[in-house]
């Protein structure tokens, strides 16, 4: 198989990848065309239909596994297909495992170091949460296989697990530091702060908002579900659940990013803080993965940095 990841401009290619989104468009001149995400384990490339109406394009939807014949050539420093001919793939000629992204970090690995933080809780009440949740097998299969995001950062399998193992490993280097932070308050709220991704994203290979995640949100979710596990357990302070509660919510630091509250504790801030590191560092190497090495040329505005970036020189 001709992995996305191994492509190099000017080559032709013949092979079958995952179509993960598909949209209908028009040139300046008014000429439709169809621009496509193709998709296998290694990553995702930008295609096109340009002649979408010829007689050597089959018909076929989002989230099938297509069958293209096209050059792959560049455009402002990113690789794209051109489509020459696509037909619809058979059932026997792919395997689903080569096509769905998956963290290039051992999930297993990464679980254990997620536990060895959580097994460091002292407080008897947040111990309680943690343990409930992440010692159960169910919530770890589903946990281990989840993404972060749709297509902004960690937008694979692992990728939540990924994601929220960077920000508990931040979380801890900042509770050394700062001593004003209450180590335990912040790991917890660290582990935690992206639990509603489990009901706002759905399961590979669609990996697409549900209407609970459309209409509600991660954060929204993620403290409903917190709160709904705290209620259960005797006894739980109040203040402390809803400082808890309070970090999930203040996480993404702006209410123009999606957070209904600003940080108004120091483990909200610095949690913010955190996850916002962590995805922008996974954001920019993501979208560096698809340059060739040595090339420092400037790739044009990315919207998720609002600036031109480019690889590093040295």
């Amino acid at each position: 198989m001709h992995y996305i990841e191994g492509l190099r401009e000017g080559e032709r290619i013949n092979e079958i990848y995952l179509c993960k989104n598909k949209q209908p468009s028009l040139t300046k001149a008014g000429k439709p065309f169809v621009s496509l995400t193709l998709q296998d384990k290694t990553g995702t490339l930008d295609a096109k239909i340009w002649d979408p109406n010829s007689l050597g394009i089959d018909d076929f939807e989002k989230l099938d596994y297509i069958n293209v014949v096209g050059d792959v050539t560049s455009f402002q420093g990113a690789l794209q297909l051109n489509v020459k001919r696509l037909r619809k793939a058979q059932p026997n000629e792919y395997d689903p495992k080569e096509y769905l992204p998956v963290s290039k970090y051992d999930t297993e690995k990464m679980y254990a170091q997620l536990l060895s933080i959580v097994k460091k809780t002292e407080n008897p009440y947040l111990k309680q949460l943690s343990d409930h949740y992440f010692l159960d097998s169910k919530f770890a299969e589903k946990f281990k296989f989840h993404s972060a995001a749709k297509t902004i950062h960690h937008g694979f399998v692992g990728g939540l697990l990924q994601h929220t193992l960077g920000v508990a490993k931040l979380c801890e280097q900042f509770a050394a530091q700062y001593k004003i932070l209450n180590r335990d308050l912040l790991i917890t709220a660290a582990v935690f702060h992206d639990i509603g991704k489990l009901k706002e994203l759905s399961r590979f290979p669609a990996n697409d908002y549900t209407d609970e995640g459309q209409l509600l949100g991660h954060i929204v979710i993620g403290a409903q579900m917190l709160s709904e596990q705290i209620a259960k357990i005797p006894d739980f302070p109040k203040k402390l659940a809803d400082e808890l509660i309070h970090c999930i919510l203040a996480h993404h630091g702006e209410m123009e990013y999606g957070s209904p509250k600003k940080p108004a504790l120091a483990e909200a801030l610095a949690l913010s803080f955190a996850d916002n590191l962590d995805a922008k560092l996974e954001a920019m190497e993501e979208a560096l993965t698809t340059v060739p090495e040595g090339n420092t040329d400037w790739l044009g505005f990315n919207r998720s940095f609002e600036s031109n970036i480019r690889r590093t020189s040295i």
